[in-house]
């Protein structure tokens, strides 16, 4: 009995014994280098966030923030990366609505579950869309685009990134909603949408600000509406989407920051705390502007109820659409 005790009290010292070397080492997370999983090619947006943010965060922490671009089926790779990842803090990807929300529908074969294999650390940046044409088309307004689409004989054509991209489902609620007649024309990337538009390929395009923001200030396309529920500070002039017809209309994308199910709170906490003293830091803020982000609130529940919400509008309106990308 004694020895049985002994023993006991010899387990409890050791289990006090680990606690308290775990605490300091918890306490100095994190105390090597933090891999930034991108599920897209380097240059575009969301990869120019994760570089902007993670200098900010390495130079909070002293150590280095890797970028690890992993393009591919819509980011889904990436996500694939990150779910089969340590979930020790060391391993993050900021995800954006196809990540969570459209790839779970469009694709038949999806290596990750997003509400099982992911927690949800901080909304990371708000993304505005645009309607647009080139600079030389008669259209001046979204009014004047959708009265001719809902006139035309035959649907009028539209460039976007991609099938089932969010800036593609922006468009196919826009026609739903405003009884446009309006066709598809997907690419593989903004960037050779963009070119077949200058080309004048495609007369219409569903862009991201970011990206065409350089355009727009060049002459080169013009703006018809903003899908955000307010006028943007950096294209005043241009009105939304629900000023010019559709009350209520309004649609957009984001981005988050995303880890392994299983990763600690203490971890989660840390990293959103940094996420939100990077997002609050002038240089930082600055960039934003000119890239014409938004600087969303950094917290995991309010990235949880942002997810959920968009998941309740989105995901419907996908199987309505009958949207797959891989048979």
């Amino acid at each position: 009995m004694a020895a049985s005790i002994a023993t006991r009290r010899q387990a409890l010292a050791a289990s006090v014994m680990v606690g308290g070397l775990a605490r300091p080492a918890l306490a100095a997370y994190p105390d090597r280098p933090i891999r930034w999983i991108v599920g897209y090619p380097p240059g575009g947006a969301t990869d120019l966030v994760a570089r902007l943010l993670g200098q900010s965060i390495s130079t909070r922490i002293g150590q280095p923030v890797v970028i690890d671009n992993k393009p591919g089926a819509g980011s889904a790779l990436g996500a694939e990366v990150l779910a089969k990842s340590a979930p020790d803090g060391y391993s993050v990807m900021n995800a954006d609505n196809g990540t969570l929300i459209i790839n779970p529908v469009v694709y038949h074969r999806l290596a990750y579950d997003p509400d099982r294999d992911f927690r949800p650390v901080s909304l990371c940046a708000g993304i505005h869309i645009l309607l647009a044409v080139r600079a030389d088309s008669p259209l001046r307004s979204a009014s004047e685009y959708l009265a001719r689409a809902r006139a035309a004989a035959e649907p009028v054509p539209y460039a976007s990134p991609g099938i089932g991209s969010p800036l593609h489902l922006a468009m196919e609620r826009l026609a739903r909603e405003s009884g446009a007649r309006l066709s598809h024309i997907p690419y593989r990337g903004m960037g050779p949408a963009l070119n077949d538009v200058l080309a004048g390929s495609v007369g219409s395009i569903v862009i991201d600000y970011t990206t065409g923001a350089e355009m727009i200030r060049a002459g080169r396309i013009r703006a018809l509406a903003v899908f955000s529920e307010a006028r943007l500070a950096n294209l005043p002039n241009v009105p939304t989407m629900a000023e010019q017809g559709l009350p209520g209309f309004a649609a957009g994308a984001w981005q988050g920051l995303i880890v392994p199910r299983a990763t600690p709170d203490a971890a989660v906490e840390r990293l959103s705390a940094l996420l939100g003293e990077a997002l609050a830091e002038p240089a930082v803020r600055a960039r934003y502007e000119e890239l014409g982000l938004d600087v969303p609130a950094s917290d995991p529940a309010t990235f949880a109820r942002r997810w959920q919400a968009d998941k309740a509008i989105w995901q419907p309106l996908i199987r309505s659409l009958g949207i797959k990308l891989d048979g």
